[in-house]
């Protein structure tokens, strides 16, 4: 599974990506996570607010911090 975490750079996309990584360890996923903060390729997904969850190229979540359970419906869904 690829993940992506669209952002600034912000806290709230650290944490968001430190919560994503812990939920997809702990559930025994092979993933690859990456963080982008280059705006062209945030554009690129038509995302327009941060932070954003891209799981295997689809944009799941955007412009909100989901809590620990919806990220780990959210991974379990794209797995």
């Amino acid at each position: 599974m690829n993940i992506e975490i669209l952002g600034s750079g912000c806290k709230k996309c650290t944490n968001l990506a430190e919560e994503v990584s812990q939920v997809a360890q702990q559930m025994d996923s092979e993933f690859n996570l990456d963080k982008v903060t280059d705006m062209a390729k945030i554009l690129e997904y038509g995302v327009m607010s941060t932070p954003a969850i891209v799981i295997n190229g689809a944009v799941i979540t955007a412009g909100s911090v989901p809590s620990t359970k919806e990220i780990e419906s959210l991974l379990q869904a794209h797995c």
